[in-house]
């Protein structure tokens, strides 16, 4: 968490020094202060990541401004250091909320160890309660979670139709939220009161398919017994959403055809038409041209039912929602299972970032589920994913190959730190400090970077 502010307390000038001098080379902002009197005030007027600070000192000891660092905020990151033989006091320190404790002598490689645990355990608290703000606001509708510029045109595109009569075709693979989006769609439109009728259309077999859609009269077929009101008549007033279009057999897509256009269906077995108001809205998780192409979707309703396409990114598209979705998901869970969830440790999250989703957002949902109900933290722990997810797979377009005469391998690592230098920089609107997060990087490091590669310009955001 390269940028963030250290407070390093100690009543000895040399030891404040070391400290500082060190943290300042990894990247951190450092504040020094002579005694527990003055780190207490300084905590009291300013706000810090985490206090470094001796546990023995005159008039103000350690466990008092370990106190008064998680009264100011409760997710500063506090990392005492005692001498040998005061590990019971130490211990006292844990219990008051102390992230770890380090006994003198020390190597500077340890501190800067447990301080990059303890920034990235604070960075985790930040970024949950920043989530949790904005599940609540713009980041949130309905049920559809996420911040990424193309789920963000989704959510603009509903607020524009909900409440037109217009058909809706919604594509994307599984798992991507097809339902979701046409039941927000329902439900921010002035039909919200009335009924939102869904059916998965290959979940029904062909031969009762006409009946379910448009309802039959009595004596119709074997087995109607009595009269059925078909899902058009259901969702009178409201909306019907008909998932995995293209498995309604091509010769019914004719008489869907004709009751989106009509605005009338008739029942199997009935001579009268009846008329009907529900928007119709369709989805797929199939390529629509090629099933046209294919003679799965007939080309006349294509065009009836894609009046307003909406296309669902995979989540491997939009990971920067990934956060979004699991602080959601583990809220979800911790309710429904009256579990202690705060959150997934750091190397949890990166596991999950980097996994490639084949099973969407509803991939994530399960296997969250699953680590909250077998694991024993109230922090999700990277061992308590599932070894399909934690087994890191090469990225497509990262297969390594030698060519026969060689490679000059110097200036193909230079063009390939040059193209994600750039990558995190397009991700980031330009800003680097956050660009240089997303590269594990301090700011100087990554304006180092920029600087080799002739890439640094005057102006450039920074913050």
């Amino acid at each position: 968490m390269a940028d963030a502010r250290v407070l390093v307390v100690d009543d000895e000038k040399s030891m404040r020094d070391l400290l500082a001098i060190n943290l300042e080379r990894e990247g951190y902002e450092v504040i020094t202060v002579d005694g527990g009197e003055a780190a207490i005030e300084t905590i009291r007027r300013e706000l810090v990541d985490a206090v470094i600070t001796d546990l023995r000192m005159p008039k103000v000891d350690g466990l008092a401004v370990l106190r008064a660092a998680k009264e100011r905020a409760p997710e500063t990151a506090v990392l005492m250091i005692t001498a040998v033989g005061s590990t019971e006091t130490a211990l006292e320190a844990m219990k008051l909320g102390a992230y770890d404790y380090i006994t003198k002598p020390f190597k500077l490689d340890e501190i800067n160890l447990i301080v990059r645990r303890a920034l990235e355990r604070k960075k985790l608290w930040d970024e949950n309660l920043y989530l949790r703000k904005q599940l609540e606001t713009q980041h949130r509708f309905d049920n559809i979670i996420g911040k990424s510029p193309r789920i963000l045109e989704v959510f603009e595109t509903i607020r524009k139709i909900a409440d037109g009569p217009s058909t809706v075709m919604v594509t994307g693979e599984s798992g991507t939220g097809k339902e979701l989006v046409a039941r927000a769609i329902h439900f921010n439109s002035n039909r919200r009161a009335r009924p939102f009728t869904s059916v998965n259309c290959g979940a029904i077999p062909e031969n009762l398919m006409e009946s379910e859609l448009f309802g039959h009269v009595k004596g119709a077929f074997t087995g109607a017994i009595a009269n059925k009101v078909g899902l058009f008549q259901t969702a009178e007033g409201g909306t019907l959403f008909l998932d995995e279009i293209t498995e309604i057999a091509p010769s019914l897509q004719v008489k869907l055809l004709r009751a989106i256009q009509e605005r009338e269906v008739r029942r199997v077995g009935d001579t009268r038409d009846v008329k009907v108001d529900a928007r119709l809205i369709a989805a797929s998780n199939r390529d629509l041209e090629e099933a046209v192409s294919e003679g799965d979707l007939r080309e006349d309703l294509f065009y009836r039912l894609n009046v307003i396409p909406i296309h669902l990114p995979p989540l491997r598209e939009r990971r920067e929602d990934i956060p979004i979705l699991v602080s959601h998901f583990l809220q979800k869970f911790a309710r429904q299972l009256g579990r202690e969830v705060r959150g997934v440790s750091p190397e949890a999250l990166a596991v999950l970032e980097r996994h490639q989703w084949p099973g969407n957002i509803r991939e994530l949902e399960n296997v969250l589920e699953r680590a909250i109900v077998l694991g024993g933290s109230d922090v999700v722990a990277a061992e308590a994913l599932p070894e399909s997810v934690r087994r890191e797979r090469p990225a497509k377009g990262m297969e390594i190959d030698l060519p026969e005469d060689g490679m000059d391998l110097d200036a193909t690592l230079d063009n390939l730190e040059r193209r994600y230098l750039q990558r995190a920089l397009d991700r980031t609107s330009g800003v680097q400090t956050k660009a240089a997060e997303l590269l594990r990087m301090t700011f100087r490091q990554f304006r180092y970077k920029l600087q080799k590669h002739g890439m640094a310009r005057k102006g450039a955001a920074e913050e």
